[in-house]
Formats: C-alpha cells, sequence, structure tokens
C-alpha cells in the first residue's frame, strides 16, 4: 500500500488525548493498564503505530514497557532460555547462543520486518498481535515455548499454542501483560527448524510458514517431534498427525510423503490475494518435508 492510499486516522492528532506513561515496574505497568480502559502496550510499536496510520486511532494510554529491566532481560542457562517480552528482535536472532540451540527460532525471528523493524519489534508483539501468518509463533510452539504473564489477580504461564484464540484475539486479560518467555533447553539430539513462503524475500506476510522440532534417539530415529503450520488457518496449526509420521522414522522417503499429506490435510487456508487455498494446501505440505528434514539433519549433528 502506498503512502497517499492509507486511510486516515479516526480524528486528527491534535484533537486526541493520549497520555504517555513508562513504567520501571512490572505491578505499575499492571497497575495502568487495569486502570485505563483501552490502555495498549509499546514494546516495539512497530504493529501498533501501523495501525493507528491504518484508521485505527490513538489509545488513551501509550504504556512503554523497554524501562522494566524483567522485560529488557535475556538469559541462556541450562534450563534454557528466558526471554524479556520488550527485547528488540535483533538482539535474539544475533546471540549465538540462541543461533545453536534453537536455529528455527532465531530463522524465524529474523524474518520479522526490515532491518530497522528490527530493531524495535518484539516477540511478545508479534504473538500478542495475533495474526493467523506471525512467524515467531509457529517457531515459538515448536520450541515449546511458554508465555509468562503477568495481571492484577497475579502471575500464570500459558503455552504459545493456547495463547491465540482466533485472529486479533488472545488470552490477555485486562490489565494483563507478557512478561518474559521460557524455553527448555533442546535434548542432546533435538533441533528446529523455521521456513516460510512468501513472494517477496523480506518484509512480507507468509503464504504458509512451517516449523518443526523433532528429537533422536541414540541410533538416529525420531523418537518425538512437533509440526507447526502458520498462516494457513485463523490461528497456527499444531499438525499433529503429521508430526506422528515422523517418530519412529529416519526421515524415509515414504514417511517424508506421509508428512507432507498430513500436513497439508490438517492446513485449512482461504483464497486470497496470496494465493487459492489449494495452492497453499500443497505448499504446506511441500514446505513440511523441507523443513522437518533441515531440522532432522541439525538434530544429526548435535
Amino acid at each position: 500500500m502506498r503512502p497517499e492510499e492509507y486511510a486516515p486516522l479516526s480524528q486528527p492528532l491534535s484533537q486526541r488525548e493520549s497520555r504517555f506513561e513508562a513504567p520501571t515496574e512490572v505491578d505499575g505497568a499492571v497497575a495502568l493498564l487495569q486502570a485505563e480502559e483501552g490502555a495498549r502496550i509499546l514494546a516495539g510499536g512497530t504493529d501498533l503505530l501501523v495501525q493507528m496510520r491504518l484508521g485505527a486511532g490513538s489509545p488513551a494510554l501509550f504504556v512503554d514497557v523497554k524501562r522494566i529491566p524483567r522485560l529488557m532481560a535475556m538469559t541462556v542457562d541450562a534450563s534454557g532460555l528466558t526471554l524479556g517480552a520488550a527485547v528488540p528482535a535483533a538482539e535474539i536472532f544475533e546471540n549465538e547462543a540462541i543461533k545453536d540451540l534453537w536455529p528455527g527460532l532465531a530463522e524465524a525471528i529474523y524474518l520479522i520486518g526490515s532491518t530497522q523493524v528490527q530493531g524495535r519489534a518484539t516477540v511478545s508483539g508479534n504473538l500478542c498481535n495475533a495474526s493467523p501468518g506471525a512467524d515467531s509463533v509457529p517457531a515459538l510452539i515448536a520450541c515449546r515455548a511458554i508465555a509468562v504473564i503477568v495481571g492484577p489477580k497475579g502471575e500464570r504461564e500459558v503455552a504459545i499454542e493456547e495463547f491465540t484464540t482466533g485472529p486479533g484475539q488472545t488470552v490477555l486479560e485486562r490489565g494483563e501483560l507478557v512478561v518474559e518467555f521460557k524455553i527448555p533447553v533442546p535434548a542432546p539430539h533435538a533441533s528446529d527448524a523455521y521456513q516460510r513462503l512468501t513472494p517477496r524475500t523480506e518484509m512480507d506476510i507468509a503464504v504458509v510458514g512451517v516449523g518443526v522440532s523433532l528429537e533422536l534417539d541414540g541410533d538416529g530415529v525420531v523418537s518425538s517431534a512437533r509440526v507447526v503450520l502458520g498462516a494457513v488457518g485463523p490461528k497456527v496449526i499444531c499438525a499433529e498427525a503429521s508430526a506422528a509420521a515422523l517418530v519412529g522414522t529416519r526421515l524415509e522417503d515414504a514417511a517424508l510423503e506421509a508428512v507432507a499429506e498430513a500436513a497439508s490435510a490438517a492446513a485449512t487456508p482461504i483464497d486470497d490475494k496470496r494465493g487459492t487455498a489449494v495452492y497453499r494446501k500443497r505448499v504446506t505440505g511441500v514446505l513440511a518435508k523441507r523443513v522437518a528434514r533441515v531440522a532432522y539433519e541439525r538434530a544429526k549433528s548435535r
């Protein structure tokens, strides 16, 4: 869309009143979000500001969370990765430990926007925007990530596959925000991968996205797997039958064909300007095979 085609703001900036708050503690952010109906979190702003420009209007309150230490922290230790919700995407995919342990997650986060966007954009924003085509979400689910949520009722944990309830809809209640993600360390012979198909190589929405993680036994046989599909349903799809087709195999040709067939069957895309439903289901199977191979080779080398 060209700049001159953007929908106008709901009312001129000069006629709207918005507050800006930048708390330094999680409890302060929760109190602000609870007190002001329609308050919006400003983590990276790369989705929020675009939505405003396209006519969504300005919220009564912006709550900038980038000054809260817990949300800006990122640690990798023996238990896994603890990723603050406001850590910029660029810091994540450039981290050598993350690229080594969770290469598929790094691949997915690298695909979020342009270089300029990646300096601000966050995984939490990509998740909370609840777009079916969000690149980081299939990769997070493949890695068994958990979102840590804090709100007026305290702290709770939600598996990423349960976080989004529909397009633009999540489990977050008034006053709640995602503060961090927890991702378990992979087993010795386990790894992941993520790929998508887009009309352009960058700065585009996925036609199909596929994340795969798998673990091997000592003989190179897949002992557990996850196959996760993005952009082919109202929310991300955990293709359980496709994952089951990997277990007990060394990714022989027959197994890969079963993976592809099950992934295509699990996809529920619509016809839109990115492609027909038939085309996107076909691509889902092709990508599932391709990504499974990459994840398998990575797992063998660990």
